[in-house]
């Protein structure tokens, strides 16, 4: 009896732990990362709402834009869902090794996206290449406009990893879902939507 008992002891140590409860900093951070993910996709379903891409330019892709539209939507609310699992006082739905893996891959993947969008634009302002009038002060604004939540990702996420006793592991694995995530919406989902005559 004691040597099972003393087994069973030790494989509850050795598996995974509940994160300790996040300060109030913390859940006031990862409220207002959940706003900014959810904003983003109201105005993706605004966009639709409004017809918006049937009209003016891209009235001849209007289908294509609309499921690439509500495909980052569906991104949007989910990273909305994530940033409040971060802060969740009773864990639930997804182990601390996922949601630990989630928020590692959604800080990589705004930060991927805001700093290769700062060099295309230097890119573009130098006139190494693309067009430097296609800068605005409204696209500038658009891609200021990720850096908060890319920080506020990578505050939630290194804090959830602290909280959970998560190792170097489930950081890697996060970080390589930026590239997975890149990929499936400039690439494949064109690919896809050019395959299906839409594109």
């Amino acid at each position: 009896m004691t040597e099972t008992t003393g087994t069973a002891e030790a494989g509850q140590a050795v598996g995974p732990r509940p994160p300790t409860p996040p300060g109030p900093f913390l859940v006031a951070l990862g409220l207002l990362v959940a706003l900014w993910c959810a904003g983003f996709a109201a105005i993706s379903v605004w966009f639709e709402l409004a017809d918006h891409f049937g009209v003016g330019r891209y009235t001849d892709e209007a289908t294509a834009l609309s499921v690439a539209n509500w495909f980052v939507a569906v991104l949007k609310l989910v990273g909305a869902a994530v940033a409040l699992l971060a802060v969740s006082r009773t864990p639930r739905f997804l182990g601390p090794r996922m949601v630990g893996a989630l928020l590692w891959a959604a800080f990589a993947t705004l930060a991927v996206y805001v700093i290769g969008s700062m060099i295309q634009a230097v890119v573009m302002l130098t006139g190494v290449a693309g067009d430097a009038q296609q800068i605005d002060v409204s696209a500038a604004a658009y891609l200021l406009a990720f850096v908060p939540a890319a920080i506020g990702f990578g505050v939630l996420a290194t804090s959830y990893a602290r909280r959970a006793r998560l190792g170097a592991r489930v950081m890697l694995i996060g970080v390589c879902g930026a590239p997975v995530v890149l990929g499936g919406v400039l690439v494949i989902l064109p690919a896809i939507l050019r395959a299906l005559g839409l594109l």
